[in-house]
């Protein structure tokens, strides 16, 4: 039984070795992606006390954590005249001459279901 311990921290520090979890950059053009961008556009616009809807313009950066589908990403995103909940807010005219916001959407997870 002895020889099974040195085996196994073996195993346990090759695999965290091997495993090095860190986000590399990924075709922004994925579908998987893009998914994740319209979700985490959609939640921006959920989470937003204000009453005019953000729509996407652009990726600076995209990311995904390896072997995960945990995806990190800088978007560009501009405010429309539309409220948050008209339809068709992708075609909709930004605003002008508002003041710059800054926001950051910290750790928003999106979980498939299964049926």
């Amino acid at each position: 039984m002895q020889w099974k311990l040195p085996l196994l921290v073996g195993l346990i520090v090759l695999g965290t070795h091997v495993c090095s979890c860190k986000f590399v950059d990924i075709d922004k053009n994925l579908k998987d992606f893009a998914s994740a961008v319209e979700y985490a556009v959609f939640q921006f616009n959920e989470d937003q006390e204000d009453e005019f809807a953000y729509k996407f313009l652009q990726v600076h950066r995209s990311q995904r954590k390896r072997l995960t589908f945990i995806y990190l990403m800088d978007l560009e995103m501009g405010r429309t005249v539309c409220k948050k909940h008209d339809e068709d807010i992708d075609n909709c005219p930004l605003q002008e001459g508002t003041e710059e916001k800054m926001f950051s959407l910290l750790n928003s997870t999106c979980v498939e279901r299964r049926w």
